[in-house]
């Protein structure tokens, strides 16, 4: 009689293992002529390189678009994309923007019931003040 393991293949988790960054492009629209694309286009000429050479696994696309505000969309490894109209912010703002861009997921914001959530339920229980000997007061 041979003895067999049990094959399973584990689930994979993001953040177990290596990361995955879900953001996968990000299109940067400007205009060079209006006045409410002033900030990204500062940011566009200076701190754009240097966020980008940050973030290779990134894709960066810049397109002008005349006679528009300027706009961030970030497109997600789950197909959704999200907009962020950045008409007159500073350069530094607009970097906000683009790594609150970076961080999300594409999902919907949810509403979460629970403050923890996990896969496994909890072993001990939910815990009180009120069970066991009692608090002496």
């Amino acid at each position: 009689m041979t003895i067999r393991a049990i094959e399973k293949l584990s689930t994979s988790q993001n953040g177990l293992g290596a990361f995955i960054l879900q953001c996968k492009r990000m299109d940067i629209h400007y205009c060079d002529h209006s006045g409410s694309s002033r900030g990204m286009n500062a940011f566009i000429k200076h701190g754009l390189q240097r966020f980008a050479a940050a973030h290779p696994q990134i894709e960066f696309a810049v397109s002008p678009r005349p006679r528009k505000h300027p706009v961030m969309v970030g497109h997600y490894i789950n197909g959704k994309q999200k907009s962020i109209c950045v008409k007159n912010m500073e350069a530094s703002q607009i970097l906000k923007k683009a790594e609150l861009l970076r961080d999300a997921s594409g999902d919907k914001v949810k509403r979460v019931n629970k403050p923890v959530t996990s896969v496994n339920e909890s072993v001990r229980g939910v815990w009180s003040p009120y069970h066991g000997d009692g608090m002496a007061v």
